[in-house]
């Protein structure tokens, strides 16, 4: 390896966030709050699926660019120099969101492509002459694949952008799965490919932990711009429960353990793919909790329309959802409870209509204490299942 690169590199000893990590994920923040309010602002079918392509393309921004941090010293200054001119170009990209469908759309996709193939075209040159340099290849061959569609959307107007960029996320997220595959080099390997369990699963706790603090945030504005009347706050109270259940759901086990599955796993990339992949859904549905929360707080006894009830119960099932991917993976099974409370949180949707939206947040918060109390129920007395994720 030359010595330029080698300087570059995480040590084996290295594997915690460091504060740059935490530095960039103020971005995110931003970003996941602006995809709430514009959400909420038009809540839609096609508002969500166009809500749903942007969450799609920031969290891969996030994710790639951590991943970069799993296999490089960001306190290398030349990896400063990338992590804080791609914390900027998010920083555009999340301030595009809200018109990014609109008049914003070439500054979105402009920022995405910068980033993405910048970051790579970075660490391309960077590891020049060595054979790490055939991984950071691969992804900016495919960034420059995906660029196609996002720059072709962003120049049309209406439909056909949405098919676009969806057809860009779904190459990016498509060809990470399958391993960048490239002509002649075929798919990467996991030696191709280091992944530090704990640190990859250090990172997207965070990712998840930041999505909550979106949920504190939205709440907090609420409880303040409404004088602290008794019906908004008691709309407060749920919202804030609601939090504390996905925090606690998520860390039931699975979460916890995440870095030692990867760690266990016999191709530790085949398990990092579904698992980024799970935090994706976990993540689409506290947004639209984020966006519950808010129509709760600001209309706690108000008429409960249908587009709200998909908001204050799709997201749990989503996060739900999300969450059984992430058991699956971690440990080669998915539990009952998960699978019960989705289809419970879909009975009862139709009928909720005619309740107060506090009340269908109320019901929604019930099915997550019951999933809650059931994992709890269930560990008690026995010791810690290890990891086993499937072959």
């Amino acid at each position: 390896m030359t010595s330029g690169a080698a300087r570059l590199l995480r040590g084996p000893e290295e594997q915690r966030a460091t504060f740059l990590d935490l530095f960039f994920d103020l971005v995110f923040v931003f970003a996941l709050f602006r995809l709430s309010q514009g959400l909420l602002d038009h809540l839609t079918w096609s508002d969500a699926f166009q809500t749903l392509v942007l969450l799609l393309a920031v969290f891969w921004v996030w994710d790639q660019t951590s991943g970069v941090a799993d296999r490089f010293d960001n306190r290398r200054p030349a990896m400063q120099v990338l992590f804080i001119g791609c914390m900027f170009g998010s920083l555009v990209l999340a301030a595009a969101v809200p018109e990014a469908f609109g008049e914003h759309g070439l500054v979105f996709a402009g920022a995405y492509v910068a980033v993405q193939v910048g970051r790579s075209l970075f660490l391309v040159i960077v590891t020049r002459g060595d054979k790490l340099q055939r991984s950071e290849m691969r992804m900016l061959f495919w960034y420059g694949v995906s660029a196609v569609p996002w720059i072709a959307g962003a120049l049309m107007q209406g439909w056909p952008r949405g098919v676009l960029w969806a057809l860009a996320v779904a190459v990016d997220y498509t060809v990470a799965r399958l391993g960048w595959p490239m002509p002649r080099l075929g798919r990467a390997g996991a030696a191709e490919f280091s992944i530090s369990g704990e640190f990859l699963a250090e990172r997207h706790r965070q990712a998840f932990i930041i999505a909550l603090g979106e949920l504190i945030l939205v709440t907090g504005l609420g409880l303040s711009s409404n004088a602290f009347e008794a019906d908004h706050s008691a709309a407060v109270v749920v919202a804030f429960a609601t939090t504390v259940l996905l925090w606690r759901i998520y860390i039931s086990r699975a979460g916890e353990v995440f870095g030692g599955a990867v760690a266990a796993a016999p191709d530790p990339l085949r398990l990092a793919a579904p698992a980024m992949y799970a935090h994706v859904v976990m993540v689409a549905g506290v947004v639209a909790i984020s966006v519950g929360d808010e129509l709760v707080i600001a209309h706690p006894f108000g008429h409960t329309q249908p587009a709200w009830v998909a908001a204050i119960l799709g997201g749990p099932a989503l996060f739900l959802a999300g969450r059984a991917i992430l058991e699956y993976a971690v440990f080669g099974r998915v539990s009952r409870n998960r699978v019960a409370g989705v289809l419970v949180l879909a009975a009862i949707s139709p009928a909720t209509i005619f309740l107060p939206p506090v009340l269908v947040a109320a019901a929604a918060a019930l099915v997550l204490a019951g999933i809650a109390v059931s994992d709890a129920a269930r560990a008690r007395g026995r010791p810690p299942e290890p990891p086993s994720p499937p072959g």
